[in-house]
Order: C-alpha cells, then sequence, then structure tokens
C-alpha cells in the first residue's frame, strides 16, 4: 500500500460489530459477509458562510468526506436543482462527468484506490456503476475490469470499453454478474470497486443532498424520492440527513421516499408487509425498463428498509407504462432521461401537499427512448 495519505477511517460490520483497516484485503465482513460500514470518527460541520470560493464541486464539502485532496476528480457534483413543477424540483445527476449519479461514488472508491496502489480494479454493474468506475479508473491510471449482466444497455457497454477497461458479459441476471465480480475480487491484489459493499461510495453519493442543502439556503425540502435498487443513493441521502441533523444544520429529517418498478419491488414487498428485511423467497423478478434498479436481494435490504422508516417515507412502485409516460414527459419538458432515471417522476410528479426533490440520474442517450406508448 504506497499513499501516505490513506484514511484514518475504519470499517465495521452494522451486523456483528467486526472491524477492519482501510488496507485489509477482505471487502465484506469476515464473519457474515454483509457490506461494511464505514467509522469515520468525529466529523466537522459544513459551514453554509465557508463554502463561498471553494472548489465547484462535490469536494467542496471537505469536512464531510472521509477523504480529501483528490487526484482523480473530474470536477462531479453541483448539479443544477430545477422546478419541474410548484412543489416538485429536479435535481439534475444526468449532467455529471459519466452522465450519472454514480459518479459521486465512483469517484471516492477511484480515490482510494489509488491510494492503495492494488494490482488491478475489479467492478460489477447493470451498467451505469460501471461506466463511473470505468473512467475514473483511467483518469487515476488504474487497470479495470466491469462485469455486466447480459442484455445490458449496448450504449453504456460501449461507454466502458471506451474508457478502456476490460469488459466482462455474464450470462443470467445481476445477482449471477455480482457473484462473478466477487470471485475475481477474491484475487491478491485486486481492490474491488462495489458501489454495494464499499461504503466510501455511499460517502460519495451523500453529497446529492449537502449539494441540495445548500442550494435552498441550508434547508431541505419536506421529502426526497429516490429511485431505489441497491439502494447506494437512498442510504448515502441518509448520510446526509443524519449529519446534517447532528450538527444541527436542519431542525428535522426529510421524508424518504423509496421508488422501486413494480416489476421488481422486493424492498416495497417488505415494507409494505411490516418486515425489517427481505422475504426468504421474494416475488420471481420480471423484466423491466428501470434495468438500474431490478435488483431481486440488494445487500443492504435491511439497512434501506429501516432508513426510510426512521425518515418517516414509504416506498412507492411504477408500472412500466408510467416509466413509459415519465420518460416522454420529462423529455417534453426539456429534459431526456434514461428510463430508470424518470421513476421518481413517475411516482411523485403530481405531488402537491408537500415540497419534493427527484433525481434526473442518468442521461437518455444512455438507453434511448422507451418502445411503446401508454
Amino acid at each position: 500500500m504506497s499513499d501516505s495519505s490513506l484514511p484514518t477511517a475504519a470499517y465495521f460490520c452494522p451486523l456483528d460489530g467486526s472491524r477492519a483497516g482501510i488496507t485489509a484485503p477482505g471487502w465484506c465482513c469476515p464473519v457474515c459477509k454483509g457490506p461494511w460500514d464505514l467509522d469515520t470518527g468525529a466529523t466537522r460541520p459544513v459551514g453554509l458562510g465557508s463554502l463561498s470560493g471553494r472548489v465547484n464541486s462535490l469536494w467542496r464539502y471537505e469536512e464531510a468526506l472521509p477523504l480529501s485532496g483528490p487526484a482523480v476528480s473530474l470536477g462531479e457534483g453541483r448539479t443544477p436543482l430545477v422546478p419541474l413543477t410548484e412543489r416538485v424540483s429536479a435535481k439534475l445527476d444526468f449532467l455529471m462527468p459519466t452522465l450519472s449519479f454514480k459518479d459521486r461514488g465512483a469517484v471516492m472508491l477511484a480515490e482510494l484506490a489509488r491510494r492503495l496502489s492494488p494490482e488491478r480494479v475489479v467492478a460489477d454493474s447493470s451498467g451505469n456503476a460501471g461506466t463511473a468506475v470505468a473512467a475514473y479508473c483511467a483518469r487515476a491510471g488504474l487497470p479495470c475490469t466491469v462485469y455486466v449482466p447480459e442484455g445490458t444497455s449496448p450504449k453504456k457497454t460501449e461507454q466502458i470499453r471506451a474508457h478502456g477497461a476490460r469488459l466482462v458479459t455474464v450470462p443470467g441476471g445481476r445477482e449471477a454478474t455480482a457473484s462473478a465480480a466477487r470471485a475475481a475480487a477474491d484475487t491478491p491484489g485486486t481492490f474491488y470497486a462495489s458501489h454495494v459493499f464499499n461504503p466510501f461510495f455511499l460517502h460519495g453519493t451523500k453529497t446529492y443532498v449537502y449539494e441540495i442543502w445548500e442550494d435552498l439556503g441550508g434547508t431541505l425540502p419536506d421529502a426526497i424520492a429516490v429511485p431505489v435498487g441497491n439502494g447506494t443513493l437512498l442510504l448515502g441521502a441518509a448520510l446526509a440527513t443524519s449529519e446534517l441533523l447532528a450538527h444541527g444544520l436542519i431542525d428535522r429529517r426529510p421524508a424518504l421516499i423509496a421508488v422501486q418498478a413494480e416489476a421488481v419491488s422486493p424492498l416495497a414487498a417488505a415494507f409494505r408487509a411490516g418486515d425489517d428485511e427481505l422475504s426468504a423467497a421474494p416475488a420471481p423478478a420480471r423484466s423491466t425498463l428501470a434495468e438500474g434498479i431490478a435488483i431481486p436481494r440488494p445487500p443492504r435490504a435491511r439497512q434501506i428498509l429501516a432508513a426510510v422508516r426512521e425518515s418517516g417515507g414509504t416506498f412507492l412502485t411504477v408500472t412500466e407504462d408510467q416509466i413509459r409516460s415519465a420518460q416522454r414527459d420529462l423529455a417534453a419538458r426539456g429534459f431526456f432521461v434514461e428510463t430508470t432515471g424518470v421513476a421518481c417522476w413517475a411516482a411523485v410528479g403530481a405531488e402537491t401537499d408537500r415540497s419534493v426533490v427527484v433525481p434526473l440520474c442518468g442521461a437518455g442517450l444512455k438507453t434511448g427512448l422507451a418502445p411503446g406508448a401508454p
């Protein structure tokens, strides 16, 4: 491990309390095999008045981040917040360098990997996380292999290859892809840039909420809607709201509205049943236009369900026709967004009783216009 600027934070398991240093080779808890969380120790508040003149990227919130002084930044973050209706605003995260919000977390993983100097980086993705990791590894000069499921959008796989990453297409769905990547991640000298298992990713996605807080003058909306598959944006949002509340920078926690495609909605089913975790035998997943959130068994399911409940939020599901309609509606308003990225607008676009922010997570060029009309 080559870089002396490694963070002092440590990994810990939220289920059994196991701990490991940042330089430890294991990518998951050795006891329960679950995802790590990150113990950053005491954090400093981000002063709203101190932000003027800082770098115009997510790295401006340096007090809240586990890494500082990045060498791999592409200028990610600080995306516009634009009103869609009187009560609903959209955050345009499809304007990121690789055209999706995943850049927020990928830059953290690539920066950490750069400091650890592994022989190789491995990632798995349904598309957007893979393109982001590939781009930031290219920036860092790190060899990268990205595993994707068969059927991944050709436009996303082309983007992965364009950044110089090796692409491995795995027969089957998202779970088979993750299994293949994790087997490769166990090879010595490998850094597993997992947007699910590595908590540095969540500390990148939390900047989404810090930006909303800054743009709204030190407040947050009544609710924040996020599309949920593996839950990385939702858990980042929960992390940010907890930090802002703990530092007295907000006086209430906004409700988190988690949105899933009706065709693949294991978390919504568990939430409605009052369960703390997924059913041992969830309903079979069906095909959906929202490929980025088509995750049958998210490893952080327990954390996602708890975060939504603690915020006073809820789960909503959207049909394929609603996704098609929402994509066309946003395009008519000037925003061409990929099919996964329109799910929240499909779910809360008619909201009139409270202020809500929705993310437009990925550019429409990544998937094209959904076929058919509702």
